[in-house]
């Protein structure tokens, strides 16, 4: 629900901050006074078109900011600024501001956050509605009828979208199993090949850096072999120098006990031969480890380069190609099937399809039940509207088969006859102005309990009526307003006596500037407002009483 709007440096509006409350609140005013400007202010603000015109004449830049109550969590509004990365912190009002300057550009703000204009459009668009004579969105918009008339109808749809995502699911993976079997049986013998080549290989994970590994450690070993040969030789037999250190502690541990450096000398020897046995334990690993063998080199060296070749030839890494024989089998065996495996996935998507128009022709028929309550209840809607000659209906048809989706079958569309015997056509088609703002009124009426957005304005929809048109209008806009918050610009007494609040949009001059003005009427000045709507320049006392009897009745 909208609840403040500033403005400050529109047009003729140089600075004004309003607060709208809920129910119906009517704009009144001469005519030419500003009410346009008002409602242009709005739409600048829910992303509406910006033009350097629109900024007051002086000045250097427009501002008008919007504030409405909270969105509910979990309700499309809240889901859209979340993917947005907007924040909208819990139980605080979301505010939008539109800012435009003198040389046209302009920027956008959603709660003090940057956004682009079309984002704040597509934000306007779930806060408020707008209808007039010359709006081509939403009950006009023939796109929209679908999800209004299963609105009205309070039909399930996710039935039929779980079987149309399921139905999908099956002829994708059917087609794409008739796809793989044909571009398989067209490499049959280059797959039998394939796979005869790579089975006799048998690569295995890791393998080649584990041929790797070895093949370097013999290469360094056939490097290192003389020097190796030499270390060892140091160590090896009686005359090696482990042997004689290990001699020489047996003597020393024999005199040891004659003197205390004798003793520490013993230690330090027993140290030696330690870490001289560790070496020599050491180095024969080494040895093993690095041990040239020019026949298990050159087997080593011939595996690893055929792996690499055959990873190569099939252009994936060498790890791969055990991955690779596993999908050619796979293949192969698909192939193998053939027609087995091919009519259980052709009988999952008979079935699934079956499922799909099961839940589709449910939901078409509810629709057609629904568009005849639709249709009886925007009749009854129509002659007090001053509309009895006139006709609605609701077609429903059913889509070909291409343009069947996650919402069914049907096509729907609103239409009317503003005449006995003319055609029915698109209602922006058919009706004139006024026609069409009472038909939009009482469509509005017929679906008040289906959802929409919290506010919606109606701009001079009793145009060109009066009298007991214009009470009936007046009716259903308060009948409307227990629903939802409604904002009318209106010429009528008759209706502006049913607002709960009334604004009155006046423009002044001082002789060198015009500046359009908004008061908000107490019920003094309200009884007053809707007299000079009655009598016309001169309020009469006449037209006080009759004003009295208006807001008495309303």
């Amino acid at each position: 629900m909208l609840t403040a709007l500033a403005i400050r440096d529109v047009v003729l509006i140089e600075a004004l901050d309003l607060e709208f409350g809920a129910g119906l609140t009517v704009l009144t005013g001469e005519t030419g006074a500003g009410k346009s400007i008002l409602l242009d202010a709005l739409g600048l603000a829910l992303g509406g078109r910006s033009a350097a015109g629109l900024v007051r004449q002086g000045a250097t830049q427009a501002v008008v900011t919007a504030s409405f109550e909270a969105p509910g969590a979990g309700s499309p509004l809240a889901a859209l600024l979340a993917e947005n990365g907007l924040e909208a912190d819990d139980g605080e009002p979301l505010i939008v501001r539109r800012i435009v300057k003198a040389d046209g550009g302009s920027r956008a703000y959603v709660n003090d956050q940057p956004a682009s204009a079309g984002l704040l459009r597509e934000i306007g668009q779930r806060l408020i509605e707008i209808h007039g004579q010359h709006d081509d969105r939403g009950l006009l918009n023939a796109r929209g009828h679908r999800a209004l008339l299963d609105a009205f109808a309070r039909s399930e749809g996710r039935a039929v979208e779980a079987a149309w995502q399921q139905w999908r699911a099956a002829v994708d993976a059917l087609e794409s199993a008739r796809a793989d079997v044909a571009n398989a049986e067209a490499d049959r013998d280059w797959l039998d090949h394939a796979i005869d080549e790579l089975a006799k290989f048998a690569p295995e994970d890791g393998e080649e850096e584990t041929l790797a590994a070895e093949r370097a450690d013999m290469q360094k070993g056939a490097r290192l072999s003389d020097d190796m040969e030499t270390v060892m030789a140091a160590f090896a037999g009686s005359d090696g120098g482990l042997a004689q250190l290990r001699q020489a502690a047996r003597r020393l541990d024999r005199i040891a006990p004659e003197h205390p450096l004798l003793a520490e000398a013993l230690e330090a020897l027993d140290r030696a031969v330690i870490e001289g046995s560790e070496a020599e334990e050491k180095l024969a690993q080494a040895a093993d480890a690095l041990r040239y063998d020019p026949a298990r080199l050159e087997a080593v060296e011939t595996r690893l380069f055929e792996l690499r070749a055959l990873a190569r030839k099939h252009r994936v890494a060498a790890d791969g190609l055990s991955d690779l024989l596993r999908e050619f089998q796979a293949r192969h065996a698909r192939i193998e099937a053939g027609s087995e495996g091919l009519a259980a996935l052709e009988t999952a998507a008979t079935a699934t399809r079956r499922a799909y128009e099961t839940a589709a022709d449910a939901l078409s028929a509810t629709r057609r039940a629904a568009a005849g309550r639709l249709d009886a209840a925007v009749a009854s809607e129509l002659k007090p509207l001053k509309l009895d000659a006139a006709r609605f209906r609701t077609v429903t048809e059913t889509l070909p088969e291409s343009q069947w989706g996650a919402a069914g079958k049907d096509r729907v569309e609103f239409e009317i006859a503003t005449n006995p015997g003319a055609p029915f056509g698109a209602l922006a088609k058919i009706a004139s102005g006024g026609e069409l703002s009472r038909f939009i009124l009482a469509l509005k009426v017929a679906l008040a309990e289906e959802g929409g957005a919290d506010t919606m304005i109606f701009d001079e929809i009793d145009r060109g009526v009066g009298g007991a048109v214009a009470s009936a209008i007046g009716e259903r806009l308060a009948r409307l307003s227990d629903k939802a918050q409604l904002l009318v610009v209106t010429h009528s007494p008759q209706v502006a006596a049913r607002g709960a609040g009334h604004l009155l949009i006046a423009k002044r001059s001082d002789g060198l500037v015009t500046r359009t003005n908004v008061n908000t009427l107490d019920p003094a000045a309200r009884r007053e407002e809707i007299a000079r709507m009655l009598s016309g320049a001169e309020v009469t006392d006449e037209a006080r009483a009759q004003a009295t009897r208006l807001l008495q009745a309303a």
